[in-house]
């Protein structure tokens, strides 16, 4: 064995992410870089000559795109080489040891990854340094050395040192102890745990000081929410006795709830209002047990025309400081926190939305405050990660919002909300008992998150950026995708008796939650690499990790469904009944504590809270720079938080799962954006019951007070939601919370006070309750604090077929402003907007009313105009200036087909044509391409929505007018036997996400569809599941290669791992025997990347890869898009495209990163004379063939989407046809139905 390096970098033409850089290194830091080399280098140890010859090309590099090279001279050159820090989970090199697995299944090698930057000769020492400035985030990666070829594998173990002279600290010495041990909790809490200690008379360890410290801490305990206000006051203003009565209000809750001898605190006040609405029979539909996972109520779902019960469980999630500090990781775990919550509920997670907050992303670079990164650099990273995870885990995420405020640059706002669902039957819940076990299973620990709970609970200095480096969870995905699947099966979850995840704190929080007795083997726990100590191990917080309470007679049952998911399984704790958590490391105790003393929670705070004096003012007038009407509505819509987002939003996969009601924007054109969430619930048979789920919130009614700004973000939810279709009578709320770092001032205490207690009126007097929330109370840097932040999430439950969506529908309909008008203090006036509301309501479950749209940011000019633009209809329309741009917060616009007669209902005008170009508002035209062009261009600075092809034809010359070759029909039949239902087999590889929604589509189609996991845990899984894997087509008829990440479609390209997998000798012979018989092949997504590279596309044969073959690289834009295309027919000599003529158009989903197919002239010549292309993609308007961005979303040559085999038999294709099924996508309206499932079925019956 020896251990080598290679380089591996992309031919010229393939070089989209070093042009990317390299423009983004120009723009940002004012330099002038002419060219930018970017390569991917390798430390390979254990590896023989031999297998990294056979790696060279299948695994580091691909023969089509990339150069891999053992050497790179770097003499005279300038460069930069950069590494992740040690312990940080590097997820390109776990990929690489995986697919190297797939060649050598018991190869003991390790990989290291890491990126070098070639700069030209004239890049100056000064432009050097501010490249690797900007380039090296400090808390997750440094500077390579390149001398050195080292594996730092075995690492020694630190041992814990025992505390000396610890219970010897006297009160004076406390606080000076808490800093430099670095700790969250304060010298009242420390004073706690010395006298626990004198009393046990032993000094603590430093694991037992650790481990109190993070069960402590704000973010797992809510130290701050649990404060006791000592005296609660409000200054002098005009709304003092507003809020004087709110108080009022919540003491009189507490007494009739007999809740005046528990704490008074921002918690009790949270909870108040769903606790009383509950008792008054408000909320009988919530979930009540002992497991507090997520937000969950009872549902009733139909499916396949059966009501059945069901729990929806909802979760917001906040990690405003790991993303402020490292973006990617930081926003990728909120994403993973937040599912990992509903799915230890045991309910699958299908639906998602994300709220963010950042200061000015367009401010130069050079303007970055000392300690902090940009924020574009935060913003863009921090969208990557949060989209990554969800595209790989598999999650819609429907609903995309930034908002603007500075106080974010304080620290940013990142928050995830999840909706998850699952069957009641399939739930089990009950108390653990002494003699249970507890299992963890998942991903493995590392040194990545030890400390974030802690981390997160301080306020933060211009320091912190160098020292938090560890504090930073990495995600997994797809380990967190298996962790699903193994979830969604009830023989599984009816083993459950009690799941946590991890997520703060780790081991001794997630496990130590479980039970009160616990003996804990951290000897046990799987590590990703050694040289973990008891500390770290217990309170890292890698994640993709869960822990499940079963009885001991259930743990090999449990053990073995772990396995043939995948998923890593060991037995790593014990209930006891001795009420200690006790940790054990080779059977030596680390840590003894007493369960009383741990949920203490340390040492009572107490605080005075003062509701500062609210000025007294019009909080909703805006003021709307210009001296035309024209001027201001384009200044309106150029505002940061009213602007369109398409660039940031179609980066998130908003169609996987076959459940996505209605895209995030809609009409022909894609241009009018929705504002809620809506999914279908995640049932096997045919169901029309969707969830809807919106938010509220605005920072600058907030900031001017938070009392108003709690009120509106829930009267804002619920516009949302009653806009779309949905119902706010049996709306229930969770509440996101975040304030600056809670001081000696009780006007600091007074703002999250103040904020809840308007949150508190809006549940009782609309009867709608907060059932949970998340509260983040450390948004402070130095003298900068995030405005006063108090998000509503609001949910319930709807029928897909009444939901409606908000670009305007046909001319000569109606359009009517349901307006809500304030009280005289600013407050909701509860009773108009119930019945403005229930008009609503009405209109669209009757028919009358198509669109409608929720006021909000940018007034009712904002919904005028996009309502407009998805269609491209016009307006003529009158409406008082005041009302067009104001806050109008509760009101809503509505489209309607006839004439309404309501008093709620103002008339403003009707729809036009839109012929001329034109909105007429107030008798002024306003070119609507102008409106469009303020809405989207300013915003694609940061996020681009389209780019510009390298490829501009749509045929290859001399093609025109050529006629692809024509297949007989009979030619296409199929020649052995009828088959009534043939099988469809479909391998779930590590990755994949499009499982559930291909199964789906087959069996609608009348296929019997079969899976088999593909493990590779140990070389004997690996050779286990390619056997597996061969039985199974063997007797199959239909192959299908599923969409998804393919090992996280690492290393550095997509379907590597499938690729591999196919190329194996006794697989290729399968699928060779399957093409004999007959049988049909069909990938689409990453199963159609996984055909390209192994060469069954275009060849029909594994194998026959070239330099000059077809591949499927990287989109043009350099990110992920995921939108609706229109592709069209362009061969019909496929079993998949019977019935189809050329010259038919689809709209399809695309969710990908690497989509553009890229071919040589000569090969697409041959392609399309063999009539091989099956689908181009086309423009929605005229339906032509297109090389134009979004239309062609990846800059495909040719606008190709999809090939097919020589034979017609193997199809494959970008776009998710498998993700239509009646009552999705409803804003697009288009042919969404493409019948390739269908076809494959008559294929084998001889239809």
């Amino acid at each position: 064995m020896a251990n080598f390096r290679i380089f591996v970098e992309k031919y010229p033409e393939f070089q989209v992410e070093a042009e990317s850089l390299r423009k983004e290194l120009n723009e940002n830091l004012q330099i002038d870089l002419k060219s930018l080399r970017l390569l991917n280098v390798y430390d390979l140890f254990g590896f023989t000559p031999e297998l990294l010859e056979e790696s060279r090309y299948k695994v580091f590099g691909e023969t089509v795109t990339d150069m891999v090279s053992d050497s790179c001279d770097l003499d005279g050159t300038k460069y930069i080489a950069v590494e992740y820090l040690p312990g940080q989970f590097d997820q390109r090199a776990a990929s690489a040891v995986d697919c190297v697995h797939l060649i050598d299944p018991a190869a003991n090698v390790r990989i290291k990854s890491s990126k070098l930057i070639i700069l030209e000769e004239s890049v100056t020492d000064e432009e050097l340094a501010k490249i690797r400035h900007y380039y090296i985030n400090p808390v997750e990666s440094r500077m390579k050395d390149l001398s050195v070829l080292s594996d730092s594998e075995n690492a020694g173990v630190k041992p814990v040192p025992v505390l000396e002279g610890f219970t010897e600290m006297q009160d004076s010495e406390l606080e000076e102890y808490c800093h430099k041990m670095g700790l969250a909790m304060n010298a009242d809490d420390l004073r706690e745990v010395v006298l626990y200690f004198r009393k046990e008379e032993r000094n603590p360890n430093e694991t037992e000081l650790r481990i109190l410290d993070t069960y402590w801490s704000d973010h797992c305990r809510h130290t701050t929410f649990t404060t006791e206000l000592e005296s609660t006051g409000v200054e002098e203003s005009f709304l003092k006795e507003e809020l004087d009565g709110s108080l009022r209000l919540y003491l009189k809750l507490r007494k009739e709830l007999e809740r005046e001898d528990k704490g008074l605190n921002l918690m009790d006040i949270a909870t108040i209002g769903g606790r009383y609405l509950r008792k008054v029979g408000k909320l009988d539909d919530m979930e009540v047990s002992e497991e507090n996972n997520a937000c969950s109520i009872y549902v009733d779902v139909d499916v396949d025309g059966k009501i059945e019960k069901w729990l929806l469980m909802f979760k917001n999630e906040t990690h405003n400081h790991p993303t402020e500090i490292e973006p990617f990781g930081g926003a990728a775990t909120c994403l993973g926190g937040a599912i990992r919550d509903p799915l230890s509920g045991r309910s699958y997670v299908y639906q998602a939305m994300r709220v963010t907050g950042a200061g000015d992303i367009y401010k130069p670079v050079s303007e970055t405050m000392p300690g902090k990164l940009p924020q574009r650099v935060i913003t863009k990273k921090a969208a990557h990660g949060y989209s990554s995870y969800g595209n790989q885990i598999g999650l819609a995420t429907t609903h995309v919002r930034e908002i603007y405020d500075y106080g974010y640059v304080a620290k940013r706002l990142e928050v995830g909300a999840v909706v998850g669902a699952v069957k009641a039957e399939k739930v089990r819940r009950e108390s653990p008992k002494p003699g249970d076990v507890i299992l963890l299973l998942g991903g493995r620990t590392g040194r990545d998150g030890i400390g974030g709970a802690t981390g997160s609970s301080k306020e933060h200095t211009e320091e912190s950026l160098e020292t938090c480096g560890s504090e930073v969870q990495k995600g997994n995905a797809p380990e967190e995708r298996k962790l699903q699947r193994l979830f969604r099966r009830a023989e599984v979850t009816r083993l459950i008796k009690k799941s946590n995840d991890f997520g703060a704190g780790g081991v001794s929080v997630a496990i130590g939650e479980l039970a009160d007795g616990l003996d804990i083997y951290l000897d046990r726990i799987p590590v990703k690499y050694n040289g973990l100590n008891a500390t770290e191990l217990a309170i890292s917080e890698s994640q993709e990790r869960m822990a499940v309470v079963v009885e001991s007679k259930d743990e090999q049952e449990f053990m073995k469904y772990c396995h043939s998911e995948n998923v890593e399984v060991t037995h790593v704790a014990d209930v006891t009944d001795s009420e200690k958590m006790r940790m054990l490391y080779k059977d030596k105790v680390v840590a003894e504590l007493d369960r009383s003393f741990i949920n203490s929670a340390g040492a009572k705070h107490f605080a005075k809270a003062t509701i500062g004096a609210v000025e007294e003012k019009d909080p909703f007038a805006r003021e709307i720079a210009g001296e035309s009407l024209k001027e201001k509505l384009i200044n309106n819509l150029k505002d940061p938080n009213v602007v369109s987002q398409k660039g940031l939003i179609e980066m998130f996969d908003s169609t996987i799962g076959r459940s996505t009601v209605l895209m995030p924007y809609g009409g022909e054109l894609q241009l009018t954006e929705t504002q809620v969430s809506v999914q279908k619930l995640p049932a096997d048979g045919y169901t029309d019951t969707a969830s809807v789920m919106a938010f509220g919130f605005n920072p600058f009614i907030s900031t001017w007070s938070p009392y108003h700004g709690a009120a509106y973000s829930m009267v804002e939810a619920c516009s949302k939601v009653v806009a779309s279709g949905g119902r706010y009578e049996k709306m229930r709320f969770s509440c996101q919370e975040y304030f600056e770092r809670m001081t000696h001032d009780p006007k600091s205490w007074g703002k999250p006070l103040a904020a809840l207690l308007g949150s508190l009126k809006m549940q009782i007097e609309f009867g709608l309750p907060s059932i949970g929330g998340k509260d983040s109370m450390s948004g402070t840097f130095e003298h900068i604090n995030v405005p006063p932040t108090l998000i509503s999430f609001g949910i319930t439950t709807v029928n897909a077929s009444k939901v409606i969506s908000p670009e305007l529908k046909w001319e000569g309909n109606k359009l009517y402003l349901v307006h809500h008008k304030p009280l005289s203090n600013h407050m909701p006036d509860v009773d108009q907007l119930k019945k403005n509301w229930k008009f609503v309501e009405e209109g669209i479950e009757n028919g009358d009313i198509v669109s409608a749209w929720a006021v909000g940011f940018g007034g009712v000019a904002e919904g005028l105009c996009k309502m407009t633009f998805g269609n491209s209809f016009g307006i003529d329309v009158k409406i008082p200036e005041d009302i067009l741009f104001d806050y109008s917060y509760g009101s809503i616009i509505i489209e309607s087909e006839k004439e309404l007669d309501a008093p709620e209902a103002i008339f403003l005008g009707t729809v036009t044509a839109g012929a001329d170009g034109n909105l007429r508002i107030n008798k002024k035209n306003i070119p609507i391409d102008d409106l469009v062009k303020a809405a989207f261009d300013g915003y694609e600075r940061v996020y681009p929505a389209t780019s510009k092809p390298d490829m501009k034809r749509t045929l290859p010359k001399g093609m025109e007018g050529v006629k692809p070759k024509k297949v007989k029909k009979v030619d296409l039949r199929y020649k052995g036997e009828k088959i009534a239902e043939p099988v469809a087999y479909l391998p779930v590889f590590p990755g994949t996400n499009c499982d559930y929604d291909t199964a789906k589509a087959f069996r609608k189609a009348g296929a019997k569809v079969e899976m088999s996991v593909f493990r590779n845990l140990t070389d004997k899984d690996v050779l286990e599941s390619i056997a597996e894997m061969k039985e199974h087509i063997d007797h199959c008829q239909i192959l299908a290669f599923c969409g998804g990440f393919s090992a996280g479609d690492e290393p550095d390209g997509s379907g590597k791992f499938i690729a591999n997998v196919l190329c194996n000798k006794i697989i290729s012979d399968a699928i060779n025997g399957l093409i004999a018989r007959g049988g049909l092949i069909l990938g689409i997504c990453n199963g159609f990347q996984a055909l390209v590279k192994s060469g069954l596309l275009p060849y029909g044969k594994i194998g026959e890869v070239t330099k000059d073959s077809p591949t499927l690289f990287r989109n043009d834009i350099n990110r992920h898009v995921s939108q609706m295309t229109f592709t069209r027919v362009a061969s019909a000599n496929s079993p998949w495209l019977s019935g189809m003529t050329i010259g038919d158009t689809y709209a399809i989903p695309v969710s990908h990163g690497e989509g553009k197919f890229v071919v040589r002239e000569e090969m697409a010549r041959e392609l399309f004379e063999n009539g091989q292309v099956a689908f181009q993609y086309a423009d929605p308007i005229d339906e032509c063939v297109t090389m134009h961005s979004p239309y062609n979303p990846n800059g495909s040559y040719y606008a190709i989407e999809g090939i097919i085999s020589p034979d017609g038999r193997i199809l494959g294709k970008m776009g998710h046809s498998e993700r239509y099924e009646k009552n999705l996508f409803k804003n697009i309206a288009a042919n969404l139905e493409q019948p390739l499932f269908d076809n494959a079925v008559r294929y084998f019956r001889g239809e």
